[in-house]
């Protein structure tokens, strides 16, 4: 008796569950991912090997660039709006709530406590036009007109105020600004007997 013979089909998968799966993944990293913000003064940092990673909070971020403006920036919107409290008491500027909440969304600023309001009230866009910010003053005194001292000494009081912990500051630098200008922003640290900071740098191979 002949054998009877079987039709044969082409397998198939059912591939629904993981696209599924896959779109959700994806709208999950998108939601949660955050985007980089554009920086009023861009930096080449200069390359190392050390691989020890920026904190993401409690960070004071000093930047130095284009022939020695100095930026700075904080972590934190509620240690934002506390430093920029002490500021204004400091120097006899008042800001409103609205120009208090717009400056805690900024990532990075760099002009003198008299023109804040008005780098405050721009559009993000326009505020980080390139040349706009002539860079925070700072000399080798303790005078109101070493802002950037003040600064960071709010900064370091609104953290310990609010967290309970002392501020990190690191200096990111430009692989091409010369010495005298980083040096300025160490003995500012210094004078607040700050002597523990990091240096930001790119990772390059170990081969060099």
């Amino acid at each position: 008796m002949p054998r009877a013979k079987v039709k044969r089909t082409s397998t198939a998968i059912d591939m629904t569950a993981m696209c599924d799966v896959s779109f959700l993944l994806l709208t999950f990293f998108i939601l949660t991912a955050t985007a980089r913000q554009p920086e009023p003064l861009e930096v080449d940092t200069p390359a190392s090997v050390t691989q020890v990673k920026v904190p993401d909070e409690n960070l004071g971020l000093i930047t130095v660039g284009d022939d020695g403006k100095i930026f700075f920036g904080v972590k934190g919107r509620d240690v934002k709006e506390r430093m920029l409290q002490l500021m204004s008491e400091k120097y006899s500027i008042p800001f409103t709530a609205e120009e208090t909440a717009r400056f805690a969304v900024m990532e990075t600023f760099g002009v003198p406590m008299g023109n804040l309001k008005e780098i405050i009230n721009m559009d993000a866009n326009d505020r980080v036009r390139e040349g706009l910010q002539p860079g925070i003053p700072s000399d080798s005194t303790k005078e109101l007109s070493n802002q950037l001292f003040h600064w960071i000494y709010s900064a370091r009081v609104a953290t310990k105020e609010l967290k309970d912990q002392e501020m990190r500051l690191s200096i990111k630098g430009d692989a091409e600004e010369k010495y005298p200008s980083i040096k300025q922003v160490i003995d500012v640290l210094q004078s607040q007997n700050v002597n523990k900071f990091s240096l930001i740098t790119a990772l390059r191979s170990s081969d060099f």
